[in-house]
């Protein structure tokens, strides 16, 4: 395996290929964490459920495989993605066998390490009559005032992403309601995956990867009886990389949710390296006062937390060099954006600049630029420079920034989020260095700590 590359604090497993994010649950004090996973190779191939535990949502234990495809079964080409429930205290898992696509149910009685089909899958063993789906996948479940309701991941041909909502009295029979929210081709694609809903707030928040966006959308609205009313929309993530999230309430009353990052480079150097996908860091979700979702890294990261590194706030050069060095660092940094006409910094940069990952807001724009175009010399490793709105308040630029070897998260003003993959090539290519031009702009605060791996103990 190539441990240059391979992330140490963000979840993996041991080996081969993993995507969605499924099942998130927190049972009997336990957060457990499902995902799709090939174990035969570092290549998307019939879905299994991977699982793992942890107490904290940042160190993890390796459970064994939940779901494995059926041969003759309902599943017998893959166990796609789908979500857990408490039922009546009975752990069940729902989700989507495929060829063709249908609903199948799970469920343990051992805590959740072994799980037993339901003999009467498929569940939904259909699309509702009379629409022509472009998918039927997906399933997220929960409960309201003693009944069970699903949404499914669908779309109308010719015309755009559909979400199908169901209900039923005991997780088995279910009655078809009708479109929860329909979508037009040319706004938010040809089909929605992995829908998500869930009360935040005095609102609710729907999640969906529509395709062929390969992004990670969101609405904040109302639930209007049996529609969805939204009033606001955005992406959960900029940098295109981060799609498929999945979003579940802890017992804590906390909103979480995690992303799968796919990889950045090419098929050849995902089989060497032995290994594809990682799991984003957990998030909380939440409304500011004025309704505007909110993402910030969970608290409990900082345990991750060791040597700590500060800088004295200054006014910024053009460039000032590498200040810190590391490939598993937190940077906690706060700009005053005074006159400048950019301002950031650079991460996974070589001695020479000739590798580096950069990090720049350009206030004109009222945008936050994530550039991975520089951050490899390999001609395998995909480049790209995403951006996202962002208004700075009081004029502060914000952010937390976590680099873990190929992996560069983003959480700014604790609104928008932006992610990438970085391969560098160099050895030295471990500099971190500030950035600012054409102006008075200021570094008022710079906090940068090293981070310890989630597979060792605390």
């Amino acid at each position: 395996m190539n441990l240059d590359h391979r992330p140490q604090y963000h979840f993996l497993p041991v080996a081969n290929w993993m995507n969605d994010p499924n099942g998130l649950i927190q049972w009997k004090g336990i957060y457990h964490l499902f995902y799709q996973h090939n174990p035969v190779g570092a290549c998307f191939g019939a879905m299994h459920w991977g699982h793992a535990s942890s107490h904290d949502l940042v160190h993890w234990r390796h459970l064994p495989i939940a779901l494995a495809p059926t041969p003759d079964g309902a599943d017998c080409d893959g166990a796609w993605s789908g979500c857990a429930v408490d039922a009546n205290g009975v752990p069940t898992l729902i989700y989507t066998g495929v060829h063709p696509q249908v609903q199948c149910l799970a469920t343990s009685d051992d805590d959740l390490i072994v799980w037993q089909k339901d003999p009467a899958n498929p569940v939904i063993a259909e699309p509702p009559t009379g629409l022509a789906v472009t998918g039927f996948r997906d399933p997220c479940v929960w409960r309201d005032d003693g009944l069970w309701y699903m949404i499914l991941g669908s779309g109308q041909q010719g015309v755009g992403g559909l979400i199908l909502l169901y209900r039923s009295s005991d997780l088995h029979d279910w009655e078809y309601l009708g479109p929860l929210l329909e979508g037009r081709l040319d706004e938010t694609g040809h089909n929605w995956e992995c829908p998500n809903l869930l009360p935040i707030g005095d609102r609710h928040l729907l999640i969906f990867s529509p395709e062929p966006l390969r992004q990670a959308h969101y609405y904040i609205g109302e639930l209007d009886g049996h529609r969805f009313r939204p009033k606001a929309h955005g992406l959960l993530d900029y940098g295109g990389l981060y799609y498929a999230p999945q979003a579940f309430t802890d017992q804590g009353g906390r909103r979480i949710c995690f992303g799968w990052l796919p990889e950045g480079r090419s098929s050849e150097a995902m089989a060497q390296a032995g290994w594809a996908g990682v799991q984003s860091l957990p998030r909380l979700l939440s409304l500011s006062s004025k309704g505007a979702l909110e993402q910030r890294p969970i608290p409990e990261l900082e345990a991750l937390r060791r040597s700590h590194q500060t800088l004295e706030a200054h006014a910024l050069a053009n460039c000032e060099g590498t200040v810190v060095a590391g490939r598993m660092l937190e940077i906690d940094v706060e700009m005053n954006v005074g006159s400048a006409t950019s301002l950031g910094l650079q991460v996974l940069r070589a001695s020479d600049g000739s590798e580096h990952t950069t990090l720049l807001f350009k206030p004109a724009e009222g945008r936050l630029y994530l550039d991975t175009r520089f951050a490899s010399q390999d001609p395998g490793a995909e480049g790209r420079l995403t951006s996202a709105p962002l208004d700075v308040m009081d004029g502060l630029l914000r952010m937390r920034v976590y680099v873990d070897h190929s992996v560069v998260e983003v959480f700014a003003n604790e609104r928008v989020c932006l992610t990438g993959r970085s391969y560098p090539t160099r050895a030295d290519a471990t500099g971190v260095a500030l950035l600012s031009d054409g102006g008075s702009a200021v570094l008022s605060r710079f906090d940068c700590w090293t981070l310890a791996t989630i597979w060792s103990p605390n």
